[in-house]
């Protein structure tokens, strides 16, 4: 496995330099964040990207992710158009070396939580999910703590998108899904990327949108419809780990073959629609990270690896889920968890 560590650019608080000093640290996953959602990257911010990474001995190989723009999740009129930059973009990715790119096809809301500073009986403070909060929550009202999404969609605007959803069903985003992948999986074919669509997370239905990457199910039907080796999943275990209805590690071994990049990260549920995110041990949540990467390892797979959220420890200040030091304890423990595997499995 190639270990990498997630990066949001020059004005991220966690640098390079900190990330270089992890052990086994061999990439960074990034994107190009001053482009608007539809167009299409800039060459010159691609090799920028790339450039800083090998400055700092970091492969930049992986892309979290190209956001897929609302119109083509809605099938709307524009879809074609943003469908053909979608393609360009994978392309020239693919020029830069980039070998995977995760995306996802959740409508309006990125991963979503009720609290970004729950506080632990240890004293750290973490992401958490309540449904009952949410459940209060109206999205047309504000009062949504939505990292990454905050500021995506202001007044009017974010009123006129929920109206359009209210009429889209999930056989709908199915349909809609099916049109992006029969124009994007032949271009990141040509562009020799893997595409690893990211779960919804959490993996249900929220504010009466759809949801369609929830389980095993849905992902043996997006193999269905295009069954390529670039049609891949990005299996995070803590989104799918988020509903005690999805077996995680019977997932990792049975698309192993799929799964070009994963997301280890811990969750601990406290309900059927609760959960709280902890430390990356197995004993601190209720996913048993150990069966996880031995699926993986046992079946071969060769692919990228992140520790995913972290707790935010020691007084660290940063964006929510995001910071360095519990993540590094993450890919520290990321990196036992492998090393084992392979000796037993070998």
């Amino acid at each position: 496995m190639k270990l990498t560590f997630r990066w949001y650019g020059e004005n991220d608080p966690v640098t390079l330099s900190d990330i270089r000093q992890i052990p086994g640290m061999t990439g960074v996953v990034s994107a190009v964040y001053d482009t608007p959602p539809g167009e299409v990257w800039p060459r010159e911010s691609i090799a920028r990207l790339k450039q800083q990474a090998e400055q700092n001995g970091l492969a930049f190989e992986v892309v979290e992710s190209v956001p897929v723009h609302e119109e083509i999740k809605l099938g709307g009129s524009q879809t074609g158009q943003l469908l053909d930059n979608y393609c360009e973009n994978l392309l020239r990715l693919g020029e830069a070396g980039v070998k995977v790119v995760c995306y996802n096809f959740m409508p309006v809301f990125d991963w979503l939580r009720s609290d970004l500073s729950h506080q632990n009986s240890d004293g750290s403070f973490s992401l958490a999910y309540e449904d009952k909060t949410v459940l209060a929550m109206n999205p047309l009202e504000g009062g949504l703590s939505l990292p990454g999404w905050d500021e995506s969609y202001r007044g009017d605007e974010l009123k006129e998108l929920m109206a359009r959803w209210q009429d889209t069903t999930e056989q709908d985003l199915w349909r809609n899904f099916e049109r992006f992948l029969q124009a994007v999986i032949p271009a990141a074919e040509q562009a020799g990327i893997r595409m690893a669509i990211h779960p919804d997370d959490p993996p249900w239905g929220i504010f009466g949108l759809p949801r369609i990457i929830t389980g095993a199910q849905s992902v043996r039907k997006m193999r269905e419809i295009m069954p390529s080796h670039a049609n891949g999943l990005t299996l995070c275990t803590g989104s799918l780990g988020a509903s005690g209805e999805n077996d995680v590690t019977a997932m990792a071994e049975e698309f192993c073959d799929y799964i070009p990049f994963v997301h280890l990260r811990n969750v601990r549920r406290s309900g059927e629609k609760d959960f709280t995110e902890t430390a990356h041990l197995s004993e601190c949540g209720s996913l048993d990270m150990y069966a996880i990467v031995k699926a993986l390892v046992k079946n071969g797979f060769d692919g990228y690896v992140r520790p995913d959220h972290g707790r935010m420890i020691w007084g660290e200040k940063g964006r929510p889920g995001y910071g360095l030091f519990d993540r590094a304890l993450g890919a520290a423990y990321v990196n036992g968890l492998f090393e084992a595997a392979q000796k037993e499995t070998n």
